[in-house]
């Protein structure tokens, strides 16, 4: 991993923990001053809204959750597509004459073994999108050559649909993985919903007179875990959260034993 990323995943972590640690420790702070100025019937009005605040924040973190899991399904979903339509455009490519055939298949194993080396190292991203489009335009490029020939052959016209498929799903699966994330909004109403109840709950800890450090930290440590796996699974460039490859690595190995 570079530094880059091993910074990104470190502040994925710390960041929510001191988010969760802070407000604590302030709100009890606040807790203990006015311990000695507030009424009993207060003191047990602040539970009732600590209570809430946190049952709040319980929702919102499933709800923010359940937004990276349908990102994270939708991502194994475009897996399995993909290795249907390299698979479908491999076998497709003997349908048109040489050296359109000899080529395709050339340029759909090094895709292949492109989406394999990119699973195994995050880093190789941006390479790995660009040499992935030059050959996506070489094989569309092929497309129109073979059209201008015939275009009224089934045939022809099969092998253009495989690689117009090919392009949707590669594009289909950069937007999936690389641009749709969780809405600004929401993160942002998750931080504002956890700074206020943690306060909330450091307050009332104040007031009661049991604070302790050791479980706040546990708390603090508790909440920016599952932030961190949210923020994991909604990022799988950083490589925290990676697909099994077993279809990809299964075709790569299909399409290798093909050309010998």
């Amino acid at each position: 991993m570079t530094n880059d990323i091993l910074f990104s995943i470190a502040a994925m972590f710390i960041v929510p923990l001191f988010a969760v640690l802070v407000p604590i420790f302030i709100g009890q702070r606040y807790g203990v001053y006015r311990s000695k100025k507030t009424l009993e019937k207060e003191t047990s009005s602040v539970g009732t809204i600590a209570s809430a605040a946190l049952g709040l924040l319980a929702f919102l973190l499933a709800f923010t959750f359940q937004i990276a899991v349908n990102r994270y399904t939708d991502r194994k979903e475009m897996l399995i597509n993909e290795v249907t339509t390299i698979r479908t455009a491999y076998l497709r490519s003997g349908l048109v004459p040489e050296p359109f055939r000899t080529a395709t298949r050339k340029y759909l194993i090094e895709y292949t073994d492109l989406r394999v080396e990119l699973a195994k190292n995050i880093s190789m991203l941006d390479k790995t999108m660009m040499r992935t489009e030059e050959i996506l335009d070489t094989l569309w490029n092929y497309s129109e050559r073979i059209a201008e020939q015939d275009r009224s052959s089934e045939a022809y016209s099969l092998y253009i649909s495989s690689v117009n498929d090919l392009v949707e799903k590669y594009n289909q699966r950069v937007t999936i993985s690389l641009e749709y994330r969780i809405p600004e909004s929401v993160l942002y109403t998750l931080c504002i919903i956890t700074f206020l109840s943690m306060f909330t709950l450091g307050y009332q800890i104040g007031l009661s007179g049991k604070a302790s450090l050791k479980l706040s930290i546990l708390l603090g440590v508790i909440f920016a875990i599952i932030i961190f796996l949210i923020l994991a699974l909604d990022r799988p460039e950083l490589g925290l959260t990676r697909l099994n490859q077993q279809p990809m690595l299964k075709l790569q190995q299909q399409l290798q034993e093909s050309v010998r």
